[in-house]
């Protein structure tokens, strides 16, 4: 697995740290490793991205017809000097959005191939995905060397959003997913093969400081990468099992759980079953539903109302029983209980 490790990324920054540190300002060796800034090596990162994507051309013809396309059907071709681009094809830098984001202070531009949106629903950035992908190193492309250096052509999941306990993905990957939507069904063969219905299908393009940066997960450090994808399934998480899915423990709205800490203890909201402090469990101060329905006389399942979100669910006999939980903001202040220290009801012992 090469998909970013965040916490093999968190040592290898404070390892380079120590070396630099620990570097005699008298010592001559200029072999000591010193990290990049992240603005400048931005500069250099979106040169060699737009040097690739005015001088490659992908299969744009081949996405007309069909459909379940998977990312080994994406072709991308070095434009040789002197030719144009061959017809049922696209430039890809005529083909590809632009979008920009703050990351760690620095300002980044990245490149987003959408080739087919997906029928299902999209992922939010906490979420897991189920994807199909393979990763390439731009900087090599460039050179001429069109080497793979991390795929999977069976179905992988990925935590965007990693608790600190588990590994997360790379940053670029946080943002991209949300962006398309997954499957909208899927079958098994009598081998046990899946066979996805639509998922999403593209291509990023992404500077190092998106990606490894000075990590060498793909061979060099600062590393400009390419990764072909489909998105196949994603999963709602909650990290921390409160009965409020990680999205929303976004508080203030910036797609970034890790600045998010309601009562200030040492556990931040996505991972704190007691956002607020009150002592009273944030599960416990959502108000808990159960629904049964008998499939056998033809009953549906209910609709949830707007935040409530579902817990559990099981099937005996065709008889389905689905436990939810919903956010009550008890005197409309614009604070849902759960987070205001105000309230320390206990709705599972009403």
């Amino acid at each position: 697995m090469k998909i970013k490790i965040l916490k093999f990324s968190l040592l290898l920054l404070l390892l380079c740290s120590v070396v630099v540190s620990c570097n005699n300002d008298d010592d001559d060796d200029g072999d000591a490793f010193v990290i990049e800034d992240r603005t400048e090596q931005q500069a250099k990162d979106k040169d060699s991205l737009i040097a690739y994507l005015t001088s490659h051309y992908y299969n744009s013809g081949f996405f007309e017809t069909g459909s379940n396309h998977k990312y080994t059907d994406i072709v991308i071709t070095p434009l040789a000097e002197g030719e144009t681009v061959p017809e049922n094809h696209t430039l890809l830098m005529t083909a590809v959005e632009e979008r920009t984001t703050t990351y760690l202070e620095a300002d980044y531009e990245y490149y987003v191939l959408n080739i087919y949106q997906g029928d299902g629903e999209s992922p939010a950035f906490t979420d897991m995905v189920r994807v199909r992908y393979s990763g390439s190193s731009i900087n090599d492309a460039l050179d001429g060397t069109y080497d793979v250096f991390d795929s999977s052509v069976t179905p992988a999941d990925f935590n965007l959003q990693t608790d600190g306990n588990s590994y997360g993905v790379i940053k670029a990957w946080q943002l991209v997913m949300p962006t398309f939507n997954a499957s909208s069904d899927y079958e098994i063969d009598g081998n046990g093969n899946f066979s996805f219905t639509n998922p999403g299908l593209g291509v990023m393009f992404i500077p190092s400081g998106l990606g490894y940066f000075s990590g060498s997960t793909t061979g060099s450090v600062y590393d400009n990468l390419m990764f072909k994808f489909e998105l196949l399934q994603f999963e709602v998480e909650d990290h921390d099992n409160d009965g409020i899915p990680s999205y929303l423990e976004d508080i203030d709205g910036d797609l970034d759980v890790t600045n998010d800490n309601t009562d200030e203890d040492f556990y931040l909201n996505f991972i704190d079953t007691d956002d607020d402090g009150d002592l009273v469990l944030t599960i416990d101060e959502l108000i808990p539903t159960t629904y049964t329905v008998d499939t056998n006389l033809g009953e549906e399942e209910p609709v949830l109302a707007a935040y409530e979100f579902e817990r559990t669910r099981s099937q005996i006999d065709g008889i389905i029983t689905i436990k939810t939980v919903t956010i009550i903001d008890s005197d409309d202040d614009g604070t849902p209980d759960y987070l205001d220290p105000a309230f320390t009801t206990n709705y599972n012992e009403l």
